[in-house]
């Protein structure tokens, strides 16, 4: 197998692959920003770990490298217009919207599927993405039904 990717064959590829739809929220100095994300995974039970992958080019990603802390929200699947705003602005995206502060200041949104607090414990080069571990140190969850991301668009389970 060549080494020589069709860069747009790899990414329909990679979109057979379902993944739930986040949404990672930080505190900067400016405010609360976050970011629409599916490279989200668990690492480890023991200790308690996640990761997840933003992007070098995203102009949020300074802000989420130098962050010590994090929040991951797996959304529902009546979140999408959260997704979409935050995938499209960071701070603006909060302009009206309630939420909370978790640890480290962290703005924490309500009515997801789960969430995990974390304080950044790693940072990985993942190429053209940093690989950010989470230590996680608070969550929830919830019998909600997750939004999910398929083949480049939302898709619902059976």
């Amino acid at each position: 197998m060549s080494n020589d990717f069709d860069p747009r064959a790899l990414r329909n590829a990679l979109g057979c692959y379902v993944t739930g739809v986040t949404i990672v929220t930080t505190m900067t100095p400016e405010g609360p920003l976050g970011m629409t994300a599916n490279s989200f995974a668990s690492v480890s039970l023991d200790p308690p770990l996640v990761l997840w992958s933003p992007a070098r080019k995203s102009a949020r990603f300074p802000a989420f490298e130098a962050a010590s802390h994090f929040a991951v929200h797996v959304l529902a699947e009546d979140q999408r217009p959260l997704s979409d705003a935050f995938a499209k602005s960071g701070l603006e995206a909060f302009d009206g919207l309630a939420f909370e502060h978790g640890l480290g200041g962290v703005p924490l949104l309500n009515g997801c599927v789960a969430r995990f607090e974390c304080i950044q414990s790693a940072g990985h080069d993942g190429g053209d993405h940093l690989i950010l571990v989470g230590e996680v140190k608070r969550y929830l969850g919830s019998d909600l039904s997750p939004l999910v991301y398929h083949r480049g668009s939302y898709a619902a389970l059976a």
